[in-house]
């Protein structure tokens, strides 16, 4: 698993540039190992070199790899849609979760929660037909209507820039979903304190930490 060490060393770096040009420290971003793609003796080779975040985005996926890495050190993310009637298969095994974008599925987290989920609400802020997410202009409501969820906090939000799209646009998108990260902050809601941004791919993330991201999703870096 050489090219593990070396991808992990060139994605340090290339964090390490980002965060120096607009003066962030390393240890105000989490880097969370998407292994949605690969296998489980891979994904070990992550843990090796010191990542303890891990992303799955499938209930079968999460499961299996839970089962060969059998870790407690480890925090496990939830990325992408989340069907309601599979919440009870996940929710009581993961830390962090990514897409909460409906009431029907917080409803569902209530009931099927043993404890309480750090949420990310995602947010399509360019509007694409192709993303899940609510609008900016839904946010405000969407979050103020999570108040009687009392297993769900809401740490921050989530969302996708466009693929493909130019950095100018790219970055837009952080910084927009930075400005509805600060406005909720603000509301100092107990239930939703909103400190954090996921936001931030492969392609993308030395943008999204430039923007303020405290949470990163890098998968094909890592494994390529």
């Amino acid at each position: 698993m050489n090219s593990v060490k070396k991808n992990c060393g060139e994605i340090e770096r290339k964090l390490g540039l980002s965060l120096k040009r607009v003066g962030r420290e390393r240890s105000s971003v989490q880097v969370i190992a998407v292994t949605k793609s690969v296998s489980s003796k891979q994904t070990r080779a992550v843990i090796e070199e010191g990542y303890i975040h891990l992303a799955e985005n499938r209930p079968e996926g999460l499961a299996l790899k839970q089962e060969e890495i059998d870790d407690d050190c480890l925090i496990w993310h939830y990325i992408g849609n989340l069907q309601t009637r599979k919440v009870k298969k996940v929710i009581n095994s993961i830390d962090y979760f990514h897409a909460l974008d409906r009431l029907s599925l917080a409803k569902e987290i209530e009931k099927r929660a043993q404890k309480t989920i750090f949420c990310f609400v995602q947010v399509n802020v360019t509007g694409e037909d192709s993303k899940s997410g609510l609008s900016p202009d839904e946010l405000t409501e969407f979050i103020v209507s999570l108040s009687q969820y009392t297993k769900i906090k809401v740490v921050g939000l989530m969302t996708m820039a466009p693929l493909d799209a130019s950095e100018t646009i790219i970055r837009s998108a952080f910084i927009q979903l930075r400005e509805l990260q600060e406005m909720i902050k603000k509301k100092n809601l107990s239930y939703a304190p909103c400190t954090e941004l996921s936001m931030g791919m492969s392609k993308d993330y030395t943008i999204a930490v430039e923007e303020g991201a405290t949470f990163v999703r890098i998968g094909t870096s890592f494994f390529d």
